[in-house]
């Protein structure tokens, strides 16, 4: 009798994931979505050798402790801010993440939110609604321009390339962006994009859009003194994770109009949200759902499972964050 790896699939997923898995584990799902504690995942982790994770589960020393059997926890998520992974090549469990399948329609939603922001769309859906809409007025809810801006990109992986891009050739910005290290030459024309430190581009950009992994370095890597560099006109949009700005701080920067305006699809301590901002006008707010369409949602699941089938199976995972023995 072949005794096949047990699994866990930590949130709902899609059905025929959960079929997929079903051919090569024992898979306790859990199509109910419940949201599990802290000890309610240990104790839902118990006997198991792999995980399916959403980006929500913490997996730390303490859960590894308590977990020995388990081999692999595969993201379905290109970040990666839930897993400690010292503490994950400690205890020789491989992380796996999602990345490459969600970038073209992440930067689609990037580019979608920075136009929704600059133009105050969200601001004149509502003005609408409320049946305040009884004349045309010159300076009506008048915006920024994008075309023939300055874009700033501060994380210039392969989302923050492809807003680039899209910048660059679709609405002739001036491009601009800030990264750990420079990109090669190739990449920078491909791109139009030109290097710059991080204080010239909160200083001269139009509108700057985070695209940055979240890291212990990145927590509130804009704050208020770097709000206060940026001009008065400008806008800042976060597709990136909760964390990287400050909600307070910007918050303030918003209410007193520091900065013209914000897009956020990522929050500290999301879902919950700074109340403070609900209440201000200048702020286009979205629940994390920068890779939300079916096939891009579709595709992420799949790549975790076939890192799990991949390794739990076949011993070779296809995106793997850690390297254990």
């Amino acid at each position: 009798m072949i005794i096949r790896p047990k699994i866990l699939i930590a949130r709902a997923v899609f059905p025929e994931i959960v079929a997929k898995l079903a051919k090569y584990f024992e898979v306790t799902p859990n199509q109910a979505d419940e949201l599990w504690t802290p000890s309610q995942l240990i104790a839902q982790l118990q006997g198991m050798q792999g995980a399916f994770t959403m980006g929500g589960e913490r997996i730390d020393a303490a859960l590894l402790a308590a977990c020995p059997e388990l081999k692999i926890c595969a993201n379905m998520a290109v970040g990666y801010n839930n897993f400690d992974l010292d503490a994950m090549t400690a205890a020789g469990v491989l992380a796996t993440n999602a990345p490459d399948v969600l970038t073209e329609t992440t930067a689609d939603f990037g580019f979608a939110l920075l136009m929704a922001t600059a133009r105050r769309m969200a601001e004149g859906e509502r003005f609408l609604r409320a049946g305040l809409w009884t004349r045309w007025s010159y300076d009506m809810l008048a915006g920024a321009d994008i075309h023939g801006s300055t874009l700033g990109v501060i994380g210039m992986g392969r989302i923050g390339q492809g807003i680039a891009r899209r910048g660059a050739h679709g609405f002739g910005m001036k491009v601009i962006y800030h990264n750990r290290s420079r990109l090669d030459a190739a990449t920078e024309a491909q791109c139009k994009a030109s290097y710059v430190s991080k204080e010239e581009l909160l200083k001269t950009a139009d509108h700057i859009i985070l695209v940055l992994p979240y890291s212990a370095q990145a927590h509130h890597l804009i704050g208020a003194v770097e709000l206060a560099l940026m001009k008065p006109s400008a806008t800042l949009v976060n597709i990136a994770r909760g964390g990287i700005v400050d909600d307070a701080a910007l918050a303030a920067a918003l209410r007193n109009k520091t900065i013209a305006a914000a897009g956020l699809d990522v929050f500290e301590g999301e879902p919950k949200v700074n109340p403070e901002l609900l209440t201000l006008p200048n702020v286009v707010l979205t629940p994390h759902i920068a890779s939300a369409t079916l096939p891009t949602r579709l595709a992420m699941a799949n790549l975790a499972a076939d890192n799990l089938i991949g390794y739990l199976i076949n011993k070779r995972p296809l995106t793997p964050l850690n390297t254990v023995l």
